[in-house]
């Protein structure tokens, strides 16, 4: 009889225990979605003030006059550094920043955290990068271990807003302040076409406002030109012919790896056509292979090629 006492005893308890541990279950995911209800009915300013770990950033876009942007329709996807990362940066960076005087400078940066449209984290995991608002790009890498975003790691994705969506990253990303022919100077692998850009008068035009988009080759690439030939065009005489074959090599505007790839042709400022196709894990331009794509200048994109490119 006693046995048969502390069996019911035990199933009563077990039975009250049971029961709470459900109304817990239900009260998390009734919070959950109320939380998720929140975020998909306020857009990305609301969203970010009220999560409490945004104050930075959200100061940052009232100092850009960007709070109406990112109120607006959208959608846009924003990678938002928190707190803590915008404390990574050197010190007095932000305050900086804050001032009215740098006001276009603080736009470019957090430009460089927005992208057009809606990238949900599958989204962003199937992809190479994406162009900003900026107008720069934005890497991606995927591994077994994390997502990043130009070195950033995501710490939380796939905020819903009614105008976007928020992925959370530990990190500042910053765009470069440098010019395409800068960014070739410091390359070092460029000499033969800064030499030959200037020859042409065209250092000028590729450090100027753009956007453009060059398909560089390297020193390698012009050296497989038959002999005499670069020291040819360099003279003041074929400084017409020099002109077209280095504006073959640019295109107006700023085309990204993967919408080179879609488009499978560019418009080169020398006219005629370019045609973009695969080559592996890579493109080729006509014929010439890119070896290194989507190199970032704040007048447009460098894609690095293994040869000359030689209009008809």
């Amino acid at each position: 009889m006693t046995s048969l006492k502390t069996l019911a005893l035990a199933l009563t308890l077990a039975s009250i225990t049971l029961g709470q541990a459900c109304e817990a279950a239900s009260k998390d995911l009734a919070s959950s979605a109320a939380t998720a209800h929140r975020h998909a009915n306020a857009d990305i300013v609301e969203t970010a003030s009220r999560a409490g770990h945004f104050t930075t950033l959200v100061a940052a876009v009232k100092a850009a006059g960007l709070v109406d942007t990112l109120k607006g329709e959208g959608p846009f996807t924003v990678f938002a550094p928190t707190d803590d990362a915008f404390k990574k940066l050197p010190a007095g960076t932000v305050e900086n920043l804050l001032r009215p005087e740098n006001q276009a400078k603080l736009v470019a940066i957090l430009g460089y955290h927005v992208v057009p449209g809606r990238l949900a984290a599958a989204d962003v995991t199937s992809r190479s990068g994406a162009l900003t608002v900026n107008g720069q790009r934005l890497g991606f890498k995927t591994n077994a271990d994390a997502v990043t975003v130009d070195g950033a790691t995501v710490t939380k994705a796939d905020l819903v807003c009614s105008n976007g969506i928020i992925h959370v990253i530990d990190r500042v990303v910053l765009p470069t302040e440098k010019t395409i022919v800068e960014v070739a100077a410091g390359a070092g692998t460029f000499g033969t076409l800064l030499a030959a850009a200037k020859a042409a008068d065209l250092a000028e035009t590729l450090g100027s406002k753009g956007p453009f988009t060059v398909f560089a080759p390297t020193d390698e690439a012009f050296a497989k030109l038959p002999a005499g030939t670069v020291e040819s065009l360099l003279r003041p005489e074929n400084k017409a012919k020099l002109a077209k074959i280095l504006s073959y090599h640019v295109v107006a505007g700023r085309i990204d790896s993967t919408g080179a790839a879609k488009a499978g042709k560019a418009s080169p400022l020398a006219g005629g056509a370019l045609t973009i196709t695969p080559a592996g894990q890579t493109l080729a331009i006509n014929g010439a292979k890119v070896v290194t794509a989507d190199v970032n200048a704040v007048n447009g994109i460098v894609h690095v090629i293994d040869s000359v490119l030689l209009p008809e």
